[in-house]
């Protein structure tokens, strides 16, 4: 029986761009830069590089379509570079290809690389694309984000027969949390912490979504270098190792979209993957055992339902959780020590492995006082991409040993 990749795959080294309106760089420059500082922090050079995978979304105003871009940008040599793109989980797919790829025992050291460039278009949101195809097109030409994941805050709000007021200053809280961490971490694009009154205050974009309750885009790569444990014991003897403890994904089956088995106050993809995750990781209880989590918070009701989607928070109890500071940086659980996609912005090739970076440095001891989890044991990232009634789900677990 499949067991997965559990222990396989160690980080050996990561790089992370400062993400924002990068008008000084072009998505090559991103690329190279980000490479730079993960081969810096492995200790190697470029010509030890065995395979890349690379995770981009938005191709058509960014860095054009198969790896080509992005092997001449970064003078790789001549090794292979494949290109994935499964919404915001692309990042996370790139990590995966390198992992699988180092697990298998195709490869000894390998390279996962995100990148986007979205800032140039000078549009305030995700450019207008066909993702979903030329029917999706015609079958929901309306749609918008903030419109379809506002919907997740009101079946919520109606499934648990919780108030709206409250579950708005539970929403509140958790991105007044993100912009605190956020304005610490010299390599976000938000650096400004709000308060509470400015964030529910601020004007509506899709009820009860306002403005602060929404994720912007922004330009930004990040890359990790992965291998054996047994090259990363040559190479660094003696050193901490951060292992790969999960990798999963779960895709929309249509169930959501067309049948009754969906609430529309959660995401099936999310419970499924997290399921198989702890699986895979050996943890048995994730609300003791997990240490710290960035998740996908492109909106702030995204980020609750989260909580109880990993099985983290009862359901119905996301909201207690979240005002009663269980999440904040000195919590039980810190989520988005790091500011988050809020603070982050949302280049979408690069989120997964830029939420990789900070769970590496933080389980490395390597932040500031200021902004460390205290004694970290395991570290979860979540991506979700899409739509709440069709998406793409990724979780990665990892541990220091």
């Amino acid at each position: 029986m499949a067991e997965g990749i559990r222990d396989k795959v160690v980080i050996l080294g990561m790089g992370c761009t400062k993400f924002g309106e990068r008008w000084d760089k072009s998505g090559g420059d991103l690329l190279v830069d980000a490479l730079t500082e993960a081969l810096e922090d492995a200790g190697i050079e470029k010509k030890d590089l065995q395979a890349a995978w690379l995770g981009v979304h938005i191709d058509e105003i960014n860095i054009g379509k198969g790896g080509t871009y992005a092997s001449n940008a970064m003078h790789l040599p001549f090794i292979p570079v494949t290109r994935l793109d499964n919404f915001c989980a692309s990042g996370t797919e790139a990590f995966r290809g390198a992992a699988y790829g180092v697990a298998s025992g195709a490869y000894d050291i390998a390279l996962a690389i995100g990148v986007e460039k979205l800032k140039d278009t000078g549009y305030g949101g995700l450019p207008d694309s066909p993702a979903f195809g030329q029917e999706m097109v015609m079958v929901g030409p309306n749609a918008t984000a903030p419109g379809m994941f506002a919907q997740l805050a009101t079946a919520y709000a109606a499934k648990h027969k919780i108030p709206m007021e409250r579950v708005k200053e539970a929403m509140t809280h958790v991105s007044w949390k993100s912009h605190q961490n956020g304005a610490k971490n010299p390599r976000a694009h938000l650096r400004k912490a709000v308060s509470k009154e400015q964030i529910a205050g601020a004007p509506m974009v899709a009820y009860p979504l306002g403005l602060f309750d929404c994720c912007g885009v922004s330009d930004g790569a990040a890359a990790a270098v992965v291998c054996t444990p047994e090259v990363f014991k040559k190479l660094k003897p003696n050193e901490p190792m951060v292992k790969v403890k999960a990798l999963q994904i779960a895709v929309s089956s249509g169930e959501e979209a067309a049948y009754d088995r969906w609430d529309g106050a959660s995401i099936l993809t999310t419970r499924a993957a997290s399921k198989r995750a702890y699986e895979e990781a050996g943890i048995k209880d994730p609300r003791k055992e997990i240490s710290m989590m960035e998740v996908h918070d492109c909106f702030s009701i995204t980020e609750l339902c989260t909580m109880e989607d990993l099985w983290i928070s009862p359901d119905g109890g996301a909201p207690d959780d979240i005002l009663n500071g269980f999440f904040d940086l000195d919590g039980q659980i810190p989520c988005q020590p790091d500011g988050g996609l809020k603070c982050f912005g949302h280049p979408i090739g690069a989120s997964g492995i830029r939420m990789i970076f900070e769970m590496y440095n933080q389980l490395l001891g390597r932040w500031p006082e200021d902004r460390a989890v205290k004694n970290p044991k395991f570290g979860l990232t979540h991506n979700l991409g899409g739509v709440p009634n069709n998406n793409v789900c990724s979780i990665a677990i990892f541990g220091v040993d």
